[in-house]
């Protein structure tokens, strides 16, 4: 097995325990949820951000991702970079079922990134919308996807610190909680 192959499957391995353990330690999520994923296929592959876009590598990740996210009745949004000002890519069934705002852009390699345009083309029916309200994310290399999550977001740590060289922050929603001092809250 040649270098880069296993970079890539350790790259799948790494990614799919991350997402089982987040989905694991998400209270909130139910199923039908979103989970949202940000990701910098630059950074997985040690680069900067936007320096090193890797179709193949986003792919990859979408592959890997897929199944973990169905397999838990959750439906994934993957986010775009900024220059597609951090748009989404999401099912159009989400779309009409969430009410969300379709917007006019398809993901290219520099302008949407690696991760968007895997998952275009790996979704059955995808559109893409300005604003999502997940109750689980990750993110990896650092793209900023907490607008994108349901407030309050808490972070989750994993064992899994790094995909490829990129760091990976998750995020939880958890409720608001309110009322004073006699107020009860769940844990």
């Amino acid at each position: 097995m040649d270098t880069e192959t296993m970079r890539l499957d350790r790259i799948r391995r790494d990614l799919v325990s991350a997402a089982e353990e987040l989905i694991k330690e998400a209270l909130y999520t139910r199923p039908g949820d979103l989970f949202v994923l940000g990701c910098s296929t630059s950074e997985v592959m040690g680069e900067a951000i936007g320096k090193g876009s890797n179709l193949e590598v986003g792919e990859v990740i979408i592959e890997a991702l897929l199944p973990v996210i169905r397999g838990h009745k959750l439906h994934l949004a993957v986010q775009g970079c900024e220059h597609i000002n951090r748009a989404l890519v999401v099912e159009r069934e989400i779309m009409l079922r969430d009410d969300l705002e379709e917007v006019n852009v398809i993901p290219e390699l520099h302008a949407g990134g690696a991760c968007s345009m895997a998952a275009y083309a790996a979704f059955d029916d995808p559109v893409m919308v300005e604003h999502i309200g997940a109750s689980i994310g990750m993110d990896i290399g650092d793209t900023e996807i907490g607008m994108h999550v349901r407030f309050v977001q808490r972070p989750v740590r994993l064992p899994v610190t790094h995909i490829g060289q990129a760091r990976v922050t998750s995020l939880m929603y958890r409720p608001k909680l309110v009322g004073g001092e006699r107020a009860v809250h769940h844990p």
